[in-house]
């Protein structure tokens, strides 16, 4: 891990309820702010926005209509895989402590064909 993680990371973790197993994952909210999700778009809440802004997820095909309000702590990261539809991530475990963060996702190797640094990066999903 080479800096703090942001908002739109691809980070590799322990799974908080297994840490035998590794999970890879966005983070979506960061330390201190409030994720709403409801009905598929995600709201974000901190000292900068109080009243609220809405995540732009362009590399989201599928939404699901979940309805989940978390305020982090001090050290938590909220997270979320990209296929919303079948994803185990932050809205069914809860928070993920910073303690559990192995690093950031920074090679693509598999398919070939789609070798990429910093895969997730929205750079990837921005259509010029």
């Amino acid at each position: 891990r080479f800096d703090d993680p942001q908002r739109q990371d691809v980070v590799i973790f322990r799974y908080p309820n297994d840490p035998s197993q590794f999970f890879i994952k966005r983070i979506i909210g960061l330390p201190g702010e409030t994720v709403e999700i409801s009905g598929g778009a995600v709201i974000i809440t901190n000292e900068n926005e109080p009243d609220g802004f809405a995540l732009q997820e362009p590399y989201i095909v599928h939404t699901k209509d979940d309805d989940v309000t978390l305020t982090l702590g001090d050290t938590e990261y909220f997270v979320m895989g990209d296929n919303r539809r079948s994803s185990l991530d932050s809205r069914i475990w809860g928070a993920l402590d910073e303690d559990f963060i192995i690093g950031r996702a920074l090679v693509r190797l598999l398919p070939v064909r789609t070798l990429t640094l910093n895969p997730g990066s929205l750079e990837s999903f921005l259509i010029e």
